[in-house]
């Protein structure tokens, strides 16, 4: 099992811990990954990184596919990708509804068909076997829709890229995780729960039946939180703010992907009150709604030796890159320690 660094996205303020990438770079960790939601972007902290770092991979989780063409996303991907050494993996996201059209404008329309010619159009522009053509419901290349010139020419990638570049998807439902199995080269989860393996492993399975090409080698790589101290319940309560906004607050009533999730972890009525205190602005009341048992078992939480025996159920469950959610030195180095 690999270890990968998640940087996540800003806040107020942008800062990249350049020393922080670099010591994990020399312990041995995998890949650095970096985010985006409507802030600061998943690209270019990564561009920053590659000038200073000279092994460890350079990845988003995740790039949304609303804010770009998938022509620019492909173009990104083989620059990175160039100018790094072969460094680059894209990690690709649908996102949520209230970020898709409230943001970048764009409608959310069926995530599973939307993702699915997107990553059909990257791929053809990585390979360049012929001039960009694709025909489909969310996508036409060349455009020839309504206020279309008509003039709109195949075209190839000037730029010689990795046909093979890394492909990843996030998911957590069903069809979308079976999606990410099928036609993609890794899955990044969220909130991923190594005692429900089984349920994760046949959406895995029923994408895998359908694949086109081995699926040897497919990453599955969650991001974990963790928090390291003698305290296990005070680690835990420093997980929680994450999930309740996630739970609580990412997506509206009926339409929250996370809140989804919950449920189908068996937290149906924990994961209801969570919303309802979230919607209504009690954002204190909905963090201490949340059950410790969820916390502990999508992050890992207190003193070394239990984070150390923790980390082998991650490791039964499939896991083959475990992203570590932490900022601080001391937890990079004991990652390292107890997994590499």
């Amino acid at each position: 099992m690999r270890l990968g660094l998640n940087l996540g996205y800003s806040g107020a303020k942008l800062g990249v811990d350049v020393q922080l990438v670099q010591d994990a770079e020399r312990l041995g960790y995998h890949s650095v990954w970096a985010a985006e939601a409507y802030g600061s972007d998943a690209v270019t902290p990564l561009a920053w990184l590659g000038a200073v770092t000279f092994r460890i991979r350079l990845a988003t989780g995740i790039m949304q596919i609303a804010a770009r063409t998938p022509a620019m996303t492909a173009m990104t991907a083989m620059t990175l990708d160039a100018l790094s050494g072969g460094r680059f993996l894209l990690g690709l996201g649908v996102s949520g509804p209230q970020v898709v059209e409230g943001w970048h404008g764009q409608p959310f329309g069926r995530p599973v068909p939307k993702m699915r010619e997107y990553v059909t159009i990257v791929r053809a522009i990585l390979s360049r076997e012929k001039p960009l053509e694709h025909r489909g419901e969310h996508y036409q290349v060349p455009y020839a829709g309504p206020g279309a010139t008509g003039l709109g020419k195949p075209l190839r990638s000037i730029l010689h890229g990795r046909p093979d570049l890394p492909i990843y998807i996030a998911a957590i439902g069903p069809r979308n995780v079976a999606l990410a199995a099928e036609i993609a080269d890794g899955w990044l989860p969220v909130f991923f729960s190594p005692e429900r393996a089984g349920l994760y492993r046949a959406w895995l399975e029923d994408g895998f039946a359908r694949r086109a090409r081995p699926h040897a080698g497919f990453d599955v790589a969650p991001t974990v939180p963790i928090v390291c101290g003698p305290d296990v319940k005070a680690c835990l309560a420093q997980v929680k703010p994450r999930l309740a906004l996630y739970v609580g607050g990412m997506g509206a009533r009926g339409k929250n992907f996370y809140n989804d999730l919950a449920c189908r972890y068996g937290y149906e009525t924990e994961a209801r009150r969570i919303q309802d205190l979230y919607l209504a602005g009690k954002k204190d009341e909905a963090i201490a709604a949340v059950p410790d048992a969820l916390a502990d078992e999508t992050a890992l939480c207190g003193p070394p030796e239990r984070i150390g025996e923790r980390i082998e159920a991650w490791r039964a469950a499939g896991v083959t890159t475990l992203i570590c959610g932490t900022g601080h030195p001391d937890v990079v180095r004991m990652m390292a320690k107890l997994a590499l």
